[in-house]
């Protein structure tokens, strides 16, 4: 494992690598506030030694990739006019930004093209990727995500209420309440509390940074929906996602295969918002087997 700090627009990303640079590149990105280690370094390491060149990156205002310490953003300005409801204000970024990030990634590592894989706004995010940067996509694998259309991103309101509550700032109030949020949405079956108390508690004495969630929604609902853009992509493509996803309904998931000319779909359903270790050979097949 190698971690290292690329240069991008503006901003640094920090990312890391795992297997053989000469393997075919696999690019994952994650999702709403999640660091890179939520990508688990055991899953990441069986993706390499399926012969996949494995980068992971904090996107921007996230882990330990540039902070935009100050900037404000007026996200119920920007939840308005998502809505139909007055003019979208000015944003600090948006998907677009950010999908430029993880092309600054592979630039740094001179890497023309490769696989993506996103999980939520991730998803959201590497789709960005596949409609402004075809050339660099060699497959397209997106995640419990959505295509950002009206109907089809619905949320429990209870989860959603959960993701966006400000979390305590004292190290195991956040770990606790952590804890007790991811319990709303991840996999009923396989939600393992000891687990997600270490996971917080690495998240949190690696980076905590709270004030990044206003300007990645922001980002995320000031970029629109890519309903018009999707039908024109021509990129292998993988849709995952779970039925018991309560962050992202199902229908984000099967609009998003339906969009994308010959898309296929695998639904899980003893998938809730997250990739529980007992899916790991299920979804890293899946994944083998389509960027193959």
């Amino acid at each position: 494992m190698t971690t290292s700090m690329a240069p991008g627009d503006g901003v640094e990303i920090c990312y890391e690598t795992f297997g053989d640079p000469a393997d075919p590149a696999l690019l994952m990105v994650n999702g709403f506030t999640a660091q890179m280690i939520n990508f688990d370094e055991r899953l990441c390491r069986h993706l390499a030694g399926h012969g996949r060149f494995v980068i992971r990156y904090d996107n921007r205002d996230t882990g330990l990739s540039t902070h935009l310490d100050g900037v404000e953003v007026d996200l119920g300005a920007v939840l308005a006019a998502a809505a139909g409801k007055g003019d979208m204000p000015a944003v600090p970024y948006t998907l677009s930004h950010m999908a430029a990030d993880g092309m600054a990634v592979l630039d740094h590592l001179g890497i023309g093209s490769a696989h993506v894989f996103g999980t939520s706004m991730g998803g959201m995010i590497v789709q960005t990727m596949a409609i402004e940067h075809p050339a660099r996509v060699a497959t397209l694998t997106s995640v419990m995500s959505t295509t950002n259309e009206p109907g089809y991103f619905e949320s429990d309101p209870t989860a959603m209420k959960a993701l966006m509550t400000p979390p305590p700032t004292e190290r195991e109030a956040f770990i606790a309440a952590t804890v007790e949020r991811n319990r709303l949405f991840s996999s009923p079956r396989y939600y393992d509390a000891e687990r997600a108390a270490v996971n917080a508690a690495a998240a949190y004495d690696r980076a905590f940074y709270p004030e990044g969630a206003l300007r990645q929604m922001a980002a995320i609902r000031a970029s629109g929906h890519r309903g018009e853009q999707l039908p024109k992509l021509h990129v292998p493509t993988l849709v995952i996602h779970g039925r018991a996803d309560t962050l992202i309904l199902p229908p984000g998931g099967e609009r998003t295969a339906e969009l994308i000319p010959g898309a296929n779909l695998l639904f899980l359903g003893d998938m809730g918002h997250d990739m529980p270790e007992p899916l790991w050979p299920t979804i890293v097949a899946a994944v083998i087997a389509h960027t193959g």
